[in-house]
């Protein structure tokens, strides 16, 4: 216990670069073992600046039991001014620790893995939700990191696209997510208005909106499904006329996302279908008459697993950097 693994962001990203299914699967399994009851996920912890309003850092501490049988706490900095000097927005590491002992296991670089768990979570839940069996029209709205991961989980968890939409309000963006979305679906792409992305069959928003701009007269239909990722581009009105699916019902109503604001609304939960692990379990019914929105607040224990998952690897390829007697005392005397 007195042993330390680093593992440094290329070593993260190598680990990663083949491991789409694994990925997915691992999402899926975390989702069901928390609807079992086998986690530990309390509220995220925000960490604000009186003088950069826009950027915040947040604590995501956790514990997983089964397989994983880990503590963990993901530290994500997001920063969103960054961009303009040309770096990405959001940065993070990721803390594991032995649930025998409390000891420290290893420090990850963690912004691959929060964004392949956000994408996976997509793609679990398009797969799930997606119930056309000719291929969907996609739309992306939003033209950033998350959204080009998604794009990437979408097409690993076998959704079939017919085409794809881009709407971002940097038409630099939405050109570089485009020509990613046409060499990974090999299916044609176009770059669009807002009006025309919320058309499509399949939604994806992944933007960093602070309030709705998808307003309450906005017309969707049955069967559509949209993967409200970025959790607060759609008026809480759209929600009451949905179906809707969430990570978790008490962590996904609150911080004035969509879901939180149509519960200030009615003052109630009802809204709410259900959640995603109850879904894999068979347990949600969905009614086939109306949209289905697909809302997840980002879980801990999902970095906790996929991270989990990525040291292992590591230690096994030998790139994890390992700190001999990084704990100073063993013995209690």
């Amino acid at each position: 216990m007195s042993h330390f693994f680093v593992v440094p962001g290329a070593a993260v990203s190598s680990v990663l670069a083949d491991a789409h299914q694994d990925v997915l699967r691992i999402v899926a399994d975390t989702y069901v073992a928390h609807e079992q009851g086998l986690s530990v996920n309390p509220d995220s912890y925000f960490l604000r600046f009186p003088d950069k309003p826009n950027a915040r850092v947040i604590a995501l501490p956790s514990y997983l039991g089964g397989d994983v049988d880990t503590i963990g706490m993901k530290w994500i900095a997001s920063f969103p001014d960054n961009i303009k000097e040309g770096l990405p927005r959001a940065s993070a590491t990721l803390l594991l620790n032995d649930y025998a002992t409390g000891y420290p296991l290893a420090c990850l670089e963690a912004a691959g893995i929060s964004a392949v768990r956000t994408a996976a979570s997509a793609a679990v839940a398009a797969s799930r939700l997606v119930t056309a069996d000719e291929p969907v029209r996609l739309a992306v709205v939003g033209a950033g990191v998350i959204a080009r991961t998604i794009v990437d989980y979408l097409h690993a968890a076998g959704v079939k696209v017919a085409d794809v939409l881009v709407h971002d309000l940097d038409p630099a963006s939405a050109g570089h997510l485009g020509e990613h979305a046409a060499a990974r679906f090999d299916v044609p792409v176009a770059l669009g208005t807002l009006d025309d992305a919320l058309a499509r069959d399949l939604v994806v928003f992944a933007t960093t909106a602070a309030t709705p701009y998808v307003g309450a007269e906005t017309e969707l239909r049955a069967g559509q499904v949209l993967l409200n990722i970025s959790l607060r581009d759609l008026a809480p009105e759209l929600l009451l006329r949905s179906n809707n699916v969430v990570d978790d019902v008490d962590h996904c109503l609150k911080a004035q996302t969509s879901p939180h604001l149509a519960e200030q609304l009615t003052g109630g939960r009802d809204f709410i279908t259900g959640t995603l692990g109850a879904h894999i379990r068979g347990e949600v019914t969905l009614d086939p008459a109306k949209p289905t929105v697909f809302s997840p607040f980002g879980l801990g224990i999902l970095d906790l697993a996929v991270g989990h998952h990525v040291l292992h690897e590591a230690r096994r390829q030998g790139s994890a950097v390992e700190i001999p007697d990084f704990i100073g005392e063993t013995k209690r005397w």
